[in-house]
């Protein structure tokens, strides 16, 4: 389906979508051990709308690895409504009161949890209403839509048609609008690597697509992987499948035969491999860091340390070890000061090819000093489920983040003094290119 000259929505107070928990409410439910059959019990004491209670299965079905069953609910969610209301968790000692909470609508996408931001990890901590408009490849927006403040376009990744949908929609967006969706291309493995490779102060190691049938070629004749440096060779090299995430299915390769190997017990035809680059500290341990950019101001918001090269928060032991927790303590007490003072000129060339408002990175530091960048996401969770007993320096610290965070959106919702307008005013519709009012343009 073309949307070459979609209508927009008219928007009203009026529209009252399904009220779902979301993906933070029931991620943290289950991040405190809650199984799959807890999770439906939540959902099912939460609400009665069937479209409601669908999409909120489908978080719990992924949430409990049980992927292809919670798409299906997600579909059977979206097709009796594509609008949805976080109620998000509203018991916080700490979350502000105002009258009028900041109204947030989200675009998002069909997908499991890594496709969109999360935002409800950050708006459920804040006075901020959240919407959840999804966008479907084969459907139109829907005729109106809840009257919002700020509009986020939330998905972290796009096929072509959808990608020119989103530029067309965040050119045309009568709301002041944040994450210009142009600059997701930027955000993939291999055009990240190439648009960082040289940068001062940046290590951004070589990484390709490739296909099943040139690792194949590789592996019979010695074919070299185009790209690599023929010099450096391509071992030790890391190779994922090039839809995976979080770690899946991401392995180390030392040698050819350790290649064929992976591939044998591999269904994929697609992948990426990155060169390895050994960031170990000189006391032998790897730390990895998340750092949020919000409105370009970093922040840190975990860092994890591990005897493995392939650190993750979750198996880095963090819990197990009270040194580990005290360096990430002083690590985040002396961030500003320290390793975003010393990265500064990093950020910025990454801010020149990653020009939204709100991302993230996964980076180390080098043996010699650079910014080792792992992976830029806007749809990385950013979070404060760890329990505070344990992490007391993480409340403050995250606090922090979601003060930026709303900051950002209340600045932006008073640009031009548009969410004072009102956008169904026949003298406000005057006042935007007629008869493209209510049509996209081609740009």
């Amino acid at each position: 389906m073309s949307f070459e000259y979609e209508e927009l929505p008219v928007f009203s107070e009026a529209i009252m979508p399904p009220v779902v928990r979301g993906t933070a409410d029931l991620t943290e439910f289950a991040y405190q051990g809650h199984g799959y059959d807890s999770l439906i019990d939540r959902i099912g004491q939460s609400h009665g709308d069937v479209a409601a209670r669908m999409y909120d299965t489908a978080i719990a079905c992924q949430l409990a690895f049980r992927r292809a069953e919670g798409l299906n609910s997600q579909d059977e969610a979206l097709e009796r409504s594509q609008v949805f209301r976080v109620g998000g968790n509203t018991t916080r000692p700490d979350k502000p009161s105002r009258n009028a909470p900041l109204r947030l609508l989200a675009l998002a996408g069909p997908g499991d949890l890594m496709v969109n931001t999360p935002l409800d990890f950050l708006t459920n901590t804040l006075d901020v209403r959240l919407d959840l408009l999804y966008l479907l490849p084969d459907r139109p927006l829907p005729p109106a839509l809840p009257d919002h403040d700020v509009a986020f376009f939330a998905l972290g990744e796009a096929d072509a048609p959808t990608l020119q949908r989103l530029r067309r929609l965040f050119d045309s967006w009568p709301r002041p609008t944040l994450n210009n969706p142009k600059f997701l291309p930027a955000l993939g493995r291999d055009t990240l690597a190439r648009s960082l490779a040289g940068v001062a102060g940046i290590c951004s190691p070589t990484a390709v697509a490739v296909t099943r049938t040139e690792v194949e070629a590789h592996l019979h004749t010695g074919r070299p992987i185009l790209g690599f440096d023929p010099a450096r060779g391509l071992y030790p090299c890391l190779i994922r499948p090039a839809s995976s995430h979080a770690g899946i299915g991401l392995a180390r390769m030392e040698t050819r035969a350790e290649l064929a190997d992976y591939l044998r017990l591999s269904f994929e035809r697609n992948f990426f491999i990155t060169a390895f680059e050994d960031y170990r500290s000189p006391d032998g341990l790897y730390r990895k860091s998340r750092i949020a950019f919000i409105d370009r101001q970093p922040f840190l918001c975990h860092m994890a340390i591990s005897q493995h090269w392939m650190v993750h928060y979750l198996n880095a032991g963090m819990t197990d070890c009270a040194e580990k927790r005290g360096q990430e303590a002083r690590a985040m007490a002396e961030f500003d000061e320290g390793f975003a003072r010393r990265h500064a000129a990093a950020f910025s060339e990454l801010h020149q090819r990653l020009s939204f408002d709100y991302y993230s990175i996964d980076c180390a530091e080098t043996r010699d000093g650079q910014l080792l960048v792992f992976e830029a996401d806007t749809a990385a969770i950013i979070h404060l489920m760890d329990p505070p007993d344990m992490f007391p320096y993480k409340p403050p610290q995250m606090r922090r983040v979601f003060t930026a965070f709303d900051e950002m959106l209340r600045k932006r919702a008073c640009v031009a003094g548009m969410a004072a307008q009102d956008v169904n005013d026949p003298a406000f519709r005057r006042s935007i290119p007629p008869p493209a009012a209510l049509h996209l343009s081609s740009r």
